[in-house]
């Protein structure tokens, strides 16, 4: 048994009367055909689901939606790693869900996705835990930042949101293989996204300006990471299935109009809802099946980015 890839999204390239009720659904909170809908909380979507055979990394677990999906996973008996940049608010957020829950099993460990050099230390360090891996929560993000590149030279939302995940995805694939094939228990990666996917640069990705300042701009190189986000887990479920390998899951998500228990819904629905076994490359949002943009669904840009990627981490950080 093998993990298997899946996707989420909102519609705006559906017709209008698709786009007509994916809007009254997220201002009414109406459910969809899952039964749930953009006023779900994460508590309500996980109930009655026992997770305590399995082990779950969420990055940027520390504060936010990070922070309530932590809090429900591990309600649901799910054992927790937050990887996070700042220790000290990391520990604050494993204290404060273990005070709520008792039974609560939280690690922290120090990942910034913003240095490859630091994720290659996480993975180092998490594979030397020995501890299995089931699901793979890609939390973690910055938006709207002015011009800046990252230590290792990439523009820096790019960086944090893609990059960082990419690599951090690839060096933990095997450890997930490894726990399927010991529990077989289908793994999950859920790769958090954003309608802003939809706006992006001319092309969707500017593979050649990357790290250019010339014609940049905070909200299009934003959309232009959570459409990469798409994409990469996207050709990771093609990748995956052409091998024969179908143990992991990919979830793609946007938060718009919610509060915080909210807006985790749909990660912790992706996460740890059995109705989802074997569903892989999907896109959702308000715990949903959607479809994302043109860009989003563009195979062979999918491929580009694949390619672009490997090439960018090995020309700034060999192992």
């Amino acid at each position: 048994m093998h993990p298997i890839p899946l996707i989420s999204q909102s519609s705006s390239s559906f017709v209008v009367k698709k786009k007509m009720v994916g809007v009254f659904r997220l201002v009414s909170g109406y459910p969809g055909p899952s039964g749930f809908g953009s006023a779900s909380t994460a508590q309500e979507v996980t109930e009655g689901i026992d997770g305590t055979n399995l082990t779950a990394l969420v990055t940027g677990g520390a504060s936010g939606i990070g922070l309530e999906t932590s809090r429900v996973l591990a309600l649901r008996g799910v054992h927790v790693i937050i990887g996070a940049r700042n220790m000290k608010a990391a520990n604050e957020a494993k204290n404060k869900i273990v005070r709520e829950n008792t039974r609560a099993r939280i690690d922290v460990l120090e990942l910034d996705l913003c240095s490859t050099s630091s994720i290659r230390a996480f993975a180092d360090n998490f594979i030397a835990l020995h501890l299995p891996l089931n699901i793979l929560i890609n939390n973690a993000g910055i938006m709207f930042c002015p011009f800046q590149l990252s230590q290792d030279g990439i523009e820096v939302q790019l960086a944090t949101n893609h990059i960082g995940h990419f690599l951090l995805t690839n060096l933990l694939l095997d450890t997930m293989k490894n726990t399927v094939k010991a529990t077989g228990i289908q793994g999950r990666i859920v790769n958090l996204s954003s309608i802003a996917h939809h706006y992006c640069y001319y092309k969707g990705i500017r593979f050649h300006k990357i790290n250019h300042k010339q014609g940049y701009s905070e909200k299009r190189a934003y959309g232009q990471s959570k459409l990469a986000n798409i994409l990469h887990a996207n050709e990771l479920s093609r990748r995956l299935q052409v091998k024969l390998e179908k143990e992991l899951l990919k979830f793609f998500s946007f938060f718009l109009w919610k509060n915080v228990p909210q807006g985790a819904a749909t990660t912790c629905y992706v996460a740890l809802h059995p109705r989802l076994n074997g569903v892989t490359g999907k896109y959702f949002a308000d715990c949903n099946e959607m479809r994302p943009s043109s860009y989003a669904r563009n195979e062979s840009l999918g491929r580009e980015l694949w390619e672009f990627s490997n090439k960018l981490i090995s020309s700034v950080s060999e192992p």
